[in-house]
């Protein structure tokens, strides 16, 4: 699996950054495996910050994510601290995506470098990394729900996000490969 895509003189090829989905300390191998299959098929930057509930190496992710994990521009970082200097770094806007935020994801403006932040399935993110996000964004449910699966939810967020930039027309414009 090529997580991080270099060129072959070592540089990573300079480009204008485009949506990323950034998976928080993944705990179910299944679902992350399901988010790197959607950015593969989307055409979508991936980061995954460690530590991960599980190896990369984990048949049920590796089964999740089939051939398209090669597929991926992936990187992965340490800690949220290192991801969150990157992020600085690179100016790009964080937006967390959190059952506790009130803004609708329908009524907010993405921007085509924007960092779309998915929580552990098992418990969201920390407060510490709640209060750092740029903004937050929330899937409204019908009562009493909670929440929805996490590769459901970044499906869903993502694919809105991509209409909003304009990005769904360069997949479709994408060569396919035959089936």
């Amino acid at each position: 699996m090529s997580f991080d895509r270099e060129r072959e003189d070592g540089e990573r090829p300079e480009a204008k950054p485009s949506l990323m989905l950034a998976l928080y300390q993944p705990d179910i191998p299944q679902n992350c495996g399901t988010m790197l299959r959607l950015c593969a098929c989307l055409g979508v930057e991936a980061a995954i910050i460690e530590p991960a509930g599980f190896p990369v190496s984990d048949r049920h992710f590796r089964r999740a994510g089939m051939d398209y994990l090669d597929q991926v521009a992936l990187s992965r970082h340490v800690s949220f601290t290192a991801f969150r200097a990157w992020q600085i770094e690179t100016g790009r806007r964080l937006v967390l995506l959190s059952t506790k935020a009130s803004q609708p994801y329908t009524d907010f403006t993405f921007r085509p470098d924007d960092i779309l932040l998915m929580g552990r399935e098992s418990a969201g993110v920390p407060e510490a990394v709640h209060a750092s996000a740029d903004a937050r964004v929330v899937i409204p449910l019908r009562p009493p729900m909670r929440s929805l699966n996490v590769a459901v939810a970044a499906a869903m967020v993502l694919g809105e996000a991509l209409r909003q930039v304009g990005a769904l027309a360069k997949v479709m414009d994408a060569p396919r490969a035959s089936l």
